[in-house]
């Protein structure tokens, strides 16, 4: 189970990177992926789960997997030279 485990956390780490990198791409980022979020929360609130006692909890796990997959997203930070001489000591 924890291989299983692994490799959907793989799965999930690559999707968010090619859905970040199309975003970066894209002409209104924010946009793009708010789209993309609120599309794929609309799947996951419509796809039928079988073999599942829970469905409920089951489609909720997901729901909340979604929010927290889109919501560490953040814009990329940008390695400023000007930032690390100015915090070094004048003397």
């Amino acid at each position: 189970m924890e291989e299983l485990n692994g490799r959907m956390i793989a799965c999930q780490i690559l999707l968010m990177g090619l859905v970040a990198r199309v975003a970066n791409d894209s002409r209104d980022p924010l946009r793009f992926l708010t789209d993309f979020r609120d599309e794929t929360r609309a799947v996951v609130r419509q796809i039928r789960i079988a073999g599942s006692l829970d469905a409920a909890s089951v489609r909720l796990t997901a729901q909340n997997t979604v929010d927290e997959l889109f919501s560490l997203m953040k814009p990329p930070s940008v390695d400023d030279p000007l930032d690390e001489e100015s915090s070094l000591p004048k003397f």
